[in-house]
This record gives structure tokens, C-alpha cells and sequence, in this order.
């Protein structure tokens, strides 16, 4: 990660950024640039577009990036961030100072910016267990730019656009079916050769498709027998579990040494639980945090197998059909009674459940992929929430195989990873190439609520702030919720009331 940070005195027009080209245009960024020219830079690639494209220069770029570009000629500020948000972008305008960063933290310490909490994101988080409103954070002052939207500042005027949605395209149609795949093949190749750019690179690995795909590609690309490396989390007593299996198969069948990590020997909120908001703090953090520092430990780069099941699952039924089934469908929503009902009307919160629009064209892609989940996840494996010298990338979300897998019929080949299926024949064994989808046999933390060793979790000592949003005398034991849903709701009052305890202070620096 590049962390980066600025402020743009909007009395003045001025910008704290050091000037970089001919002394008139300034660039900061976290990047990483694809389909560039060879010899050309990441940064270079973000000035040269912005030079010939302007602020539609986004509309020409291909990566992960969040970056700020000051114009000094037009006195001009231009920042943008990715379309599916991968690197966070943060900004405070507070006064005549507008603050930005890619890091939420970074922000939080300058004076200028209040600890006052966003009651909107505290509730959904309570509620929901996520924030409905992709432009703001759980700090008052602080908000996020939101994928796939571009900020420009001109004469004191903040305007914020979007840039790019999430659509499916004309739809591509070959007269050989294997050009399908031919085309797929190409396209997931050069996703994951983008996200390289390495000599060793660690893959998150279950026994499924998606991450085993991602390994056999990048062991294709990476001959050498210890560049590649895979690290897969597993079960073995907990929950009945054939990941160490099939993850093991597939390593072995691809020809990479695979660790795995025993979930089994952890309990509930074990390691590090300091996080910048309360999304990122989980129950079983325990275990991903260790799983991520052991890929650091092999190197600088990591991918993931995020996620194929959203852009290669569309239902069997006809579009139409999915549709009305769609709109029709109301989702259950657990409302967590121990919520304070005074905060919850004021801020209105049994109405603030946002669902994506469903698309009439592949609703069940499209829908998977707009769900307001994505982003936190995706900024959860940022270096500046782990801490790590690790940067986690995900080719399942590169936008030319996203176009194209929108872009071609939703039957066969986007039902049941078809397309997929086709393509790692013969790459993967038959037995995990034709595996189906096998979530975990059972919820681990509702497993472990019934252990005597997380009877502590019912007896915290409440953070002062924590009743302006919930009652604790309705909260229920936790050995008497009897569905994951109700299970999980209750282990976030616990993190939250963490969180304010121990991550919300931090220092204050006084900003010239």
C-alpha cells in the first residue's frame, strides 16, 4: 500500500502536495494500473490519462487505485477511486480545509476533524451489520468517496459524480462454444497476471473453484516451485468440513505447497480487534488476521477467489421469470429489540435497509455484485486496517472479465460457474472441478457461543457511549439465541461497545 494525504485550502485555492510534473500538476495514489504501455509507471499512467482525458480519465483506466491529482494551472483538486473499491478514499471538509486520505485513521488525528460518531452508520451496523450509505463512514466528519465516483474541487465547489455503474453489456455471441472459453481463459489469465507483479505471491485457498482456479493460473505463470503458495483455512472437529481435503487435492494436482490453518483453536474475538470501524471487527478475526500474517511472512502480494459465485451464478430460470421473483421478494431483516427505541426513531432505522435495484437484464450477477457488503470487505484487506505489509488483490473483480462474463449468454455459462467449469477441465481435479457449492456445514460462531469459555462475552463492562444506542437490559445470553442471524446481531453489540472502548480514542495532532 502508498498511503498518501492532503489538504486543499479552499479560501486560497491552495494544496499542500508536492508539485511532480513541470511543476504544475501534483499526484498522489495508491495504484496499481493495468493494460498499461510498457515502461509506464503506475503514476505515470494516472498523469498521462489525466493529461489528454481530463477528469474523464477514469473512464480510461483499468486497476485498483484511489488517488488525488491538485491542478495547479486551473487550481483544481481531482481524486477518484476504483470501480469496485478495492483502495479506500477518506475526506473531511471542514470549514475553509478540505482534508483527504486513504486512510480512515490518518484523518481521525487531525485536530480539525471531530470524534463525533455518524449515529446513521453506528444504527446500521447495530441493525444491519453494515453501513446503508456507501458515502459516509461512522465518524460525522469524515465521509468516503463510494466506488466508481470521481471529486472535483474548483473555486471552493466540492462536486462528487459517478463515473462508471455496474451494467450488463451487448451481449456477445461466438458461433464455436469453445471460443467462449478460449475468451475467458485469456481474460482470467490476464487478470491475475496483472495482479502479480511479483516473484511470490501467496493464494488465499478453499477446496472450490474459485481460489483453486486462481492457483493453477498463477502457478502457470510463476514456474518457479516456490513462488506460489497457498494458505486455506480449515475445520477439522468444529464443524464437519472437507476443505483440508480438497484444498489439498487441488495443491497437489496444481503443484504448490498449501499451509493450512486450524480454525478449530480459536475462540470468539481473539487477536487484534483495533480496527478504524466497527464493520471491520469480527468475531472470528482471530483467525483471519493470522491467516493474512502468514501470507505476509511468503510476501508482499496475495489473491483471493473473491467472488466468482457472484459473477458466474445466475439462476437457471428465465430472466423474466427472475425478475418478478426478484421484486417480489421481501428480505427477513432480524431487528435487534435491545436497540434503543428513542435512537431508532431518530434516526429512523427500521426504514434504512437498502436492497440493490434488481436488473432486468442478469439480475442475479448484477445483484450480487451491487450489494452494499462488497466494498467494506474488499477495504478490509487494505494495509491500512491489518496493518501488514501485504496487498490483497482479487481477479474475479477485474472489470474486462466482469464485462465480459455480463456481456455473454447467462445460459449455460454463467449458471453454476459453467463457463468456469469448462475452463479449468483438465487444469483442476475432476473432483473439485465438478464440485458444487459447499458452504460450511454450520455457523462457527453460534458453535462456539455454546462453549463455557465465552460466557465473558455476556458480562462486558459497557463503554459510557454505548447507551445512547442500546438498552442492555433487553440483550439476551448469548447461550439462549438459537439462530445464527439472532447469534450474530448480539456478538456486534459486544464488538461495537469493543470498539468504542478501544479504538475510538486516538491521538490528536494539531494540522498547521
Amino acid at each position: 500500500m502508498s498511503g498518501f494525504a492532503g489538504t486543499v485550502n479552499l479560501e486560497n485555492s491552495t494544496c499542500d502536495l508536492e508539485l511532480l510534473v513541470d511543476g504544475q500538476v501534483a499526484l498522489v495514489a495508491d495504484a496499481r494500473i493495468d493494460a498499461r504501455e510498457p515502461g509506464v509507471n503506475d503514476h505515470d499512467a494516472i498523469l498521462h490519462a489525466f493529461e489528454k482525458w481530463g477528469e474523464d480519465c477514469v473512464d480510461h483506466l483499468i486497476g485498483d487505485f484511489a488517488f488525488a491529482i491538485w491542478d495547479k494551472r486551473q487550481k483544481r483538486l481531482f481524486c477518484a477511486r476504483d470501480h469496485f473499491g478495492v483502495k479506500p478514499f477518506f475526506f473531511a471538509h471542514i470549514g475553509n480545509s478540505f482534508s483527504f486520505s486513504n486512510s480512515l485513521n490518518v484523518l481521525r488525528a487531525d485536530a480539525r476533524v471531530s470524534g463525533e460518531l455518524n449515529e446513521a452508520a453506528a444504527g446500521d451496523y447495530l441493525a444491519f451489520g453494515l453501513n446503508q450509505d456507501l458515502a459516509t463512514t461512522i465518524f460525522r466528519d469524515i465521509q468516503r468517496l463510494p466506488p466508481g465516483h470521481k471529486l472535483s474541487i474548483t473555486n471552493g465547489s466540492v462536486t462528487i459524480r459517478r463515473y462508471w455503474t455496474l451494467e450488463a453489456r451487448n451481449e456477445i455471441r461466438f458461433r464455436d462454444e469453445q471460443a467462449y472459453v478460449d475468451r475467458f481463459n485469456e481474460l482470467f489469465a490476464l487478470a491475475v497476471s496483472d495482479r502479480l507483479r511479483t516473484a511470490r505471491v501467496s493464494i488465499s485457498m478453499s477446496g472450490g473453484l474459485d481460489s483453486t482456479s486462481i492457483a493453477a493460473v498463477a502457478r502457470q505463470l510463476l514456474p518457479e516451485a516456490a513462488a506460489v503458495h497457498a494458505f486455506a483455512t480449515v475445520y477439522d472437529e468444529l464443524i464437519p468440513d472437507q476443505e483440508r481435503h480438497f484444498s489439498t487435492l487441488a495443491a497437489s494436482h496444481v503443484g504448490v505447497p498449501i499451509h493450512h490453518l486450524s480454525a478449530d483453536a480459536y475462540s470468539l474475538f481473539e487477536g487484534p480487534l483495533d480496527q478504524p470501524e466497527p464493520f471491520l471487527i469480527s468475531p472470528l478475526t482471530g483467525q483471519f488476521n493470522d491467516l493474512l500474517e502468514l501470507m505476509a511472512d511468503h510476501g508482499g502480494v496475495a489473491l483471493t477467489g473473491y467472488d466468482g459465485d457472484a459473477l458466474m451464478n445466475e439462476p437457471r430460470v428465465g430472466v423474466r421469470q427472475v425478475f418478478r421473483k426478484l421484486k417480489k421478494k421481501k428480505t427477513r431483516i432480524l431487528y435487534p429489540e435491545w436497540i434503543d427505541d428513542s435512537f431508532a426513531r431518530r434516526i429512523n432505522l427500521k426504514d434504512r435497509w437498502q436492497e440493490p435495484t434488481p436488473s432486468k437484464k442478469r439480475p442475479g450477477t448484477i445483484r450480487a455484485l451491487q450489494t452494499k457488503v462488497w466494498a467494506p470487505l474488499l477495504e478490509g484487506y487494505d494495509s491500512s486496517v491489518t496493518g501488514l505489509t501485504l496487498e490483497v488483490r482479487h481477479p474475479f473483480i477485474d472489470l474486462r472479465l466482469v464485462d465480459y462474463v455480463l456481456s455473454i449468454p447467462a445460459q449455460p455459462w454463467c449458471t453454476n460457474k459453467h463457463i468456469l467449469r469448462c475452463a479449468m477441465k483438465h487444469r483442476l481435479p475432476d473432483s473439485v472441478v465438478n464440485r458444487p457449492k459447499t458452504p460450511l456445514a454450520g455457523d462457527p460462531a453460534l458453535h462456539l457461543s455454546r462453549r463455557a469459555s465465552v460466557r465473558w462475552l455476556d458480562n462486558f463492562e459497557a463503554a459510557p457511549q454505548l447507551s445512547r444506542f442500546v438498552n442492555l437490559s433487553r440483550r439476551r445470553p448469548l447461550a439462549e439465541e438459537e439462530t445464527p442471524d439472532a447469534l450474530w446481531a448480539n456478538l456486534r453489540l459486544f464488538a461495537f461497545n469493543h470498539w468504542l472502548t478501544h479504538s475510538l480514542p486516538i491521538k490528536r495532532m494539531m494540522v498547521a
